[in-house]
């Protein structure tokens, strides 16, 4: 019996299913392999010496990846990849797909064929689901403390270079929600963006140009100040205010100017951390962006077991 917490019931709109769709959808339809032979090659190089002398050729092993402890599980099928890279002939079975909570001592995968290419692959393998699986069970955790509130947990671009997409699908496994995934799908407006140093009318000007250019693309202001988020919202066109920094009683109001309308949608950030973000929550804001999610992540504890064939 695979031990387990729960399933999908974490997960806060949407499905399971929908999410594990997603996470899928970014590893099929991407080109990871390149990843994956570059992780083994820097850990394999010009062969595992210590298999090769040590391990005799013809012997067969059964192995499990248990979880050793609670935590959401991500990066199944690139580990599965990885023990197929090294050895096509491996049998490997998923037991517990990504997006799943478990419990301490869940059987996550099963893995069957030469003890040889199974001990080769097991640190890159465990390496790509031990990082992911952290920040699913990271961002668990955040959603966890903003139950019952309206705001989402929001990830950031704050992300190991060439992982962004594996990321932000381990984010949505944990039930978060995903910021823009690059500087091309959101404009983000800070101070130190030269446009706004023509004041207001400059900044509405250019945001009319980039709607009429590329009108699926959002807009997004920073206001680190009230003053600056009274005159955002006198504007057209406006997707999104990040509140930069502000304390609780800014937050409120913030969300008390604003009223009944429900654009432009209000971002918190800064500061925030498993103490604060509930507070946070609190004073009504949309989402909580949280860098931590993917900059910040321990790797969750997991493990491959080999038993009796």
């Amino acid at each position: 019996m695979v031990a387990r917490l729960e399933d999908c019931d974490h997960l806060g709109k949407g499905t399971c299913s929908w999410r594990r769709s997603f996470y899928y959808w970014v590893v099929m339809n991407d080109d990871f392999d390149w990843l994956i032979e570059r992780a083994l090659g820097e850990d394999v190089g010009a062969g595992d010496v210590t298999v090769q002398y040590f391990v005799p050729e013809d012997r067969q092993a059964r192995a499990l990846l248990v979880a050793r402890q609670e935590g959401v599980i991500a990066g199944t099928e690139l580990a599965r990849r990885v023990f197929l890279k090294v050895d096509p002939s491996l049998s490997v079975d998923v037991l517990i797909e990504d997006g799943a909570r478990v419990a301490t001592g869940a059987i996550v995968m099963k893995i069957n064929g030469s003890a040889r290419s199974i001990l080769t692959a097991e640190r890159t393998a465990l390496n790509f689901m031990q990082h992911l699986g952290g920040i699913a069970t990271q961002t668990h955790e955040y959603v966890q403390m903003v139950d019952g509130t309206q705001a989402k947990i929001l990830d950031t671009r704050k992300t190991t270079p060439g992982w962004r997409k594996l990321e932000k699908a381990a984010v949505l496994s944990g039930g978060g929600v995903n910021h823009r995934m690059g500087l091309y799908d959101r404009a983000m407006v800070k101070d130190n963006h030269l446009v706004a140093e023509g004041g207001i009318a400059a900044l509405q000007q250019a945001i009319l140009c980039l709607k009429h250019d590329h009108p699926d693309v959002e807009v997004e202001l920073e206001a680190d100040r009230l003053s600056q988020v009274a005159e955002f919202l006198k504007m057209t066109d406006v997707d999104y205010i990040l509140l930069d920094n502000m304390s609780l009683s800014e937050l409120r109001e913030a969300v008390e100017m604003r009223g009944a309308r429900t654009k432009p949608m209000l971002e918190a950030s800064g500061g925030v951390n498993l103490d604060a973000v509930r507070p946070i929550a609190r004073t009504g804001v949309d989402f909580i962006s949280v860098g931590a999610l993917t900059h910040s992540v321990k790797a969750m504890d997991l493990a491959l077991d080999f038993v009796g064939s």
